[in-house]
């Protein structure tokens, strides 16, 4: 079980790179566009705010890597880190479901539920 939460936990901070890859440095190229279902205008209006969205994303993801390097859910820091990350990517696809895409729910918060049960049957 442990190997499937760390392998999950990987995933979740892998998609939160590639989102801040997306956001701080491909903000206004078309497959950041479509992946955000922006016009290139807006991306040119919003490079900084998509920039600053995007090192948030960093954030989760370094705490999720943090996670993983201090042992998952078999450290007492491991698995503190991986919960409270995993919550706050949880809150955070919540968040964005409710006020840009419906889609976030299945990119972000699915990933996070799976990683949150994976973690704590680890343990």
């Amino acid at each position: 079980m442990q190997i499937a939460a760390d392998v999950v936990v990987a995933l979740v901070a892998l998609i939160h790179v590639y989102i801040l890859v997306l956001e701080m440095f491909l903000w206004r190229t078309p497959r950041a566009r479509a992946a955000f279902g922006t016009t290139e205008e807006f991306a040119e209006q919003t490079v900084t705010l998509a920039a600053n969205q995007g090192l948030y994303n960093g954030f989760l993801a370094a705490g999720l890597i943090v996670a993983l390097i201090a042992g998952g859910a078999r450290t007492d820091v491991g698995l503190a880190f991986a919960l409270f990350f995993l919550l706050c990517v949880l809150v955070a696809g919540f968040y964005g479901a409710a006020t840009a895409n419906k889609r976030i729910l299945l990119v972000q918060s699915l990933p996070a539920v799976v990683g949150i049960v994976l973690v704590l049957l680890a343990r």
